[in-house]
C-alpha cells in the first residue's frame, strides 16, 4: 500500500496476510477486529472477496488499477495506491463525513491482496488508458 492507512488498520491487514498464509483462513479474533475497525464495510468486503469480485489490472509499464464488481453488479475502478474509489459510499462516508476509513470496495482490494485471491489481468498500456478515460459524450 503506497498511501498510508492509520497504523492500526495497516497492522491488522498485515497480520491477516501473515496468518492467512499460515492457516488458510482468517481467525475469528481477526474478523472481530476487522468489524471493529471498518464497521459494516468489513462484512460486505469479505463477501466481495468470497465472490472473487476483485481484479488487479496491470500494464507493461507498471500502471495498476483495480476493478471491483460491486454487490449491485456495478463495476468500480479503484486506486489502492491513493485509497480512492468512485462509489457513492466512499464520497459520502469516507470523504464527506469521515466516519469510515475505506469503502467496502477498497477494503475488498486489501483483503484479496492479503489472502491471495485477487484475480490478475494484464493489458497493453493503450488499452488501459482507454479503460480509464471517461467516454466522450456525443456531439462534444
Amino acid at each position: 500500500m503506497d498511501a498510508t492507512l492509520p497504523a492500526v488498520a495497516e497492522e491488522l491487514l498485515k497480520e491477516i496476510e501473515k496468518v492467512f498464509h499460515e492457516m488458510s483462513h482468517v481467525p475469528d479474533d481477526h474478523l472481530r477486529a476487522l468489524k471493529f475497525i471498518f464497521g459494516a464495510s468489513a462484512i460486505q468486503a469479505l463477501d466481495l472477496v468470497d465472490c472473487q469480485a476483485v481484479t488487479r489490472i496491470v500494464s507493461p509499464s507498471g500502471r495498476t488499477v483495480y476493478q471491483v464488481l460491486g454487490s449491485s453488479r456495478k463495476l468500480y475502478r479503484c486506486y489502492a495506491s491513493c485509497h480512492f474509489c468512485p462509489c457513492p459510499a466512499f464520497a459520502f462516508s469516507v470523504l464527506r463525513k469521515g466516519d469510515n476509513l475505506l469503502c467496502k470496495h477498497l477494503l475488498a482490494i486489501y483483503l484479496s491482496q492479503a489472502m491471495g485471491t485477487c484475480q490478475e489481468l494484464t493489458m497493453p498500456d493503450k488499452q488501459l488508458t482507454r479503460l480509464l478515460l471517461p467516454d466522450e459524450e456525443e456531439g462534444g
